[in-house]
């Protein structure tokens, strides 16, 4: 259900706090950073050269939205001390990834203690606190789920302005320097917490909602919900609601992605039991394919006329589909579909015409973007949430223990390096010229190539080792497994690849 623009929904003001260049957390985290936070970084790493590229790295996963970096250069080999610029510890709770454009890092976070939401900026040169702003202040924080935060959507840069989402919270406009311009509440039950990041398509911010019709943790009670699933689209300018399109389906938290189709925008936005193309400036439903999952967590990617969709809980499926239909396009533009080892968290990443996805137990499988067929399938090793990053010919994997695994792309796999710094690690990397800026649970980590960096195979394996291989389940729902050899045929089970109609 589509309202129009003229139906303007009101809340009651939020009590919003704004400063700048400041502190503003409670006593305790402000003390927790004059004993632990800049003045504690370890300057060890080579400075950047004075001519090296910088990459805006402005919102989840990155300029492109999917996960590509053209830095000329990225470290390759890291500890908690070798090749750290700086490290500083962050306040608070939060899951969002960092966001880098000129020369300041954006980090949310939260005081669930005192139920208040913030705004972090660093300098990504030297790891200073440059500002501290209070977003939202509330009487409490609702209980969501025990693996997210309540600060977990990444903040969107944009010109001077950023811009920052915590769901039911709220959602905010800041300033280059932190300051609060303007702030909006979309109520509803968002579930488990958090968890899809806003987009900008034009001057028109996208902001998906899909959760339920009443509390699940709790027994609070939300008068003025919207609607247990929609899509917002607000003005970026000042906050207001142009448009809210209602969805049917069950709670999912997928950022949506933004493609062009034959010279017209869409937006990929997957939902709980079916994926919608929008158009961004109105809302309107363009086509739609059905499944049956919910709690999706992987944002879509694009690439050779495809749009890839995970379907997420409870036996995640990999959807390739061509966004060139209308309506319900479940049976005609479904290319292929693969239910092996498909993540449940991470998001998948595409290079011309090579697909990778890594499950959240580490199985990480190139496909053949085309034609769903299985290049190679290999065991990385851990546990993932947070989505890869590719640069050149190269992937960067972070697990949840703090492990950074780089293997090679393309017919040949190849382990370079496993890079470990301590603590939890559930936030995607960020990338700014030639530093990686990883955030653990308590900590900010600047990582930054040396100039003695030699590429060094450190686990090799042809690929016709582990060409077209499959997995046999293991206790995790999401059906990764170990290398085994399979039938080449594309099945049902498995992988389907599909032969819909002409369009």
């Amino acid at each position: 259900m589509l309202i129009p623009p003229t139906e303007r929904f009101s809340f009651p003001p939020v009590r919003s706090v704004e400063y700048c260049g400041q502190s503003l957390l409670p006593l305790g985290f402000c003390l927790l950073f004059s004993c632990c936070g800049f003045g504690a970084a370890l300057a060890i790493a080579a400075p950047l050269p004075q001519d090296a590229p910088t990459e805006e790295w402005t919102e989840f996963r990155g300029p492109t939205a999917q996960g590509l970096s053209d830095s000329a250069q990225l470290p390759v080999r890291w500890s908690n001390q070798r090749n750290i610029a700086w490290k500083v510890e962050v306040p608070g709770q939060g899951l969002s990834s960092p966001v880098i454009a000129n020369g300041v890092i954006w980090l949310t976070t939260a005081d669930v203690e005192h139920a208040s939401l913030h705004v972090l900026r660093f300098d990504s040169e030297t790891g200073e606190l440059l500002s501290n702003t209070t977003v939202f202040d509330h009487d409490q924080l609702w209980a969501i789920h025990w693996k997210n935060s309540h600060a977990s959507p990444t903040p969107l840069l944009h010109e001077d302005l950023c811009y920052v989402h915590f769901g039911s919270h709220g959602t905010a406009a800041l300033d280059s320097n932190g300051k609060v311009l303007w702030t909006q509440r979309l109520p509803y039950y968002h579930h488990h917490g958090p968890g899809s990041s806003p987009v900008l398509a034009g001057d028109t911010l996208i902001l998906v909602c899909d959760g339920l019709d009443h509390s699940f943790y709790d027994d609070r009670v939300i008068p003025d919900a919207i609607a247990p699933q929609f899509v917002a689209g607000l003005n970026a300018s000042n906050g207001e609601i142009r448009w809210i399109s209602r969805r049917e389906g069950r709670h999912s938290y997928a950022t949506p992605l933004l493609i062009d189709v034959a010279g017209n925008s869409q937006l990929i936005s997957p939902g709980g039991d079916r994926v919608i193309a929008y158009d961004p400036q109105s809302g309107r439903e363009l086509w739609w394919v059905r499944f049956d999952g919910y709690s999706l967590v992987p944002r879509p990617v694009f690439g050779q006329g495809l749009v890839f969709v995970c379907t997420g809980y409870d036996d995640p499926v990999l959807l390739a589909i061509r966004p060139d239909g209308t309506g319900d396009v479940t049976d005609t533009h479904v290319v292929w579909k693969s239910d092996r080892s498909v993540p449940l968290n991470p998001s998948p990443v595409i290079h011309d015409n090579q697909l990778y996805t890594l499950s959240d137990a580490g199985v990480l499988t190139q496909y053949v973007a085309t034609t769903g067929d299985v290049v190679w399938k290999k065991r990385v090793g851990g546990d993932f949430s947070a989505s890869p990053v590719l640069h050149n010919d190269r992937l960067y994997l972070l697990n949840e223990s703090g492990t950074t695994t780089i293997t090679s792309t393309g017919e040949r796999y190849r382990i370079f390096a496993r890079n470990t710094v301590p603590g939890t690690t559930l936030a995607s990397l960020g990338v700014n010229a030639q530093s990686l800026f990883l955030r653990t649970d308590t900590h900010l980590y600047r990582i930054t190539a040396s100039e003695d960096e030699a590429d060094t195979v450190i686990d090799e394996a042809e690929a016709s080792d582990s060409a077209g291989t499959q997995s046999q389940p293991t206790s995790r729902s999401s059906g990764d497994n170990t290398d085994q050899k399979h039938n080449s045929g594309i099945q049902i089970i498995g992988n389907q690849r599909l032969q819909p109609p002409d369009p």
